[in-house]
């Protein structure tokens, strides 16, 4: 079982990773960098905020585990 530090420091080191790829999707599609920005943020909280609790359920199911 891993603790709650080391599932936050995976949440934002993929949400970084994730976050810029949107910012830079949305910019290529819109060419608006206020608005790529705004959808890159909204993107950031919304889906950390899911993996983390994700992460944390998956954390107490034991199937799959030796």
């Amino acid at each position: 079982i891993e603790s709650h530090k080391r599932t936050f420091v995976k949440t934002i080191s993929w949400r970084l990773t994730g976050s810029t790829a949107t910012f830079l999707i949305a910019f290529l599609l819109i060419g608006n960098i206020t608005i790529a920005g705004t959808i890159g943020i909204v993107q950031l909280v919304t889906n950390t905020i899911l993996y983390y609790v994700h992460e944390r359920l998956w954390n107490n199911i034991h199937w799959g585990r030796k």
